[in-house]
């Protein structure tokens, strides 16, 4: 049964990831009709999904150059564009600040996003797991960058050049050499 076939490219690990990149979409909408937190939502069961796409991979021996590549997609859409799309309609969309600036940061993170997924790939093995990431994973990454928009939100952070900084920080520690434990 193609399900459970490593061969087939709608096998059910990779029927999970299209799940995540659907999640993904769904969080664009959101945040084109302005409803944020629906949006966050929706990445947030993004995340689910790319957890539970690599845990059936692994349990059903699914793992396959092509399930590493789509799950780099996803990740690139739920975990890259949908944080920075996020950031930018919730926060700097009416800011003051020059659109130069925030997009010259959004850029920042947006390739070194792409280039941590590109360099993953290109070191992983089909099937492998290591015990530590190197570098902050995407996820996490957009994990922190929601922290960024919540204490927007809550007001505790209100300076919107304190959030680029934070981005900066986080596009940067995507490819560093600090290491985070795999799940």
């Amino acid at each position: 049964m193609f399900l459970f076939e490593r061969s087939s490219n709608f096998n059910l690990a990779n029927l999970t990831t299209f799940l995540n990149i659907t999640a993904g979409a769904t969080a664009i909408y959101f945040i084109s009709k302005g409803e944020y937190n629906l949006a966050v939502l929706s990445a947030w069961i993004g995340g689910v999904f790319d957890i539970v796409d690599g845990k059936i991979a692994r349990k059903f021996d699914l793992s396959s150059p092509f399930g590493i590549q789509l799950d780099s997609f996803a990740d690139s859409l739920s975990f890259v564009i949908v944080p920075l799309f996020l950031l930018y309609f919730a926060i700097f969309n009416n800011s003051s600040i020059s659109p130069i600036i925030f997009g010259t940061v959004f850029i920042f993170y947006l390739v070194s996003g792409l280039r941590r997924l590109i360099n993953f790939n290109l070191k992983s093995n089909v099937g492998e797991v290591s015990k530590f990431f190197t570098g902050v994973p995407t996820p996490l990454g957009a994990i922190l960058l929601w922290f960024s928009y919540l204490t927007w939100q809550l007001n505790i952070v209100d300076n919107g050049y304190f959030v680029l900084v934070y981005i900066l920080i986080i596009g940067y520690l995507l490819n560093s050499k600090v290491k985070i434990p795999h799940l």
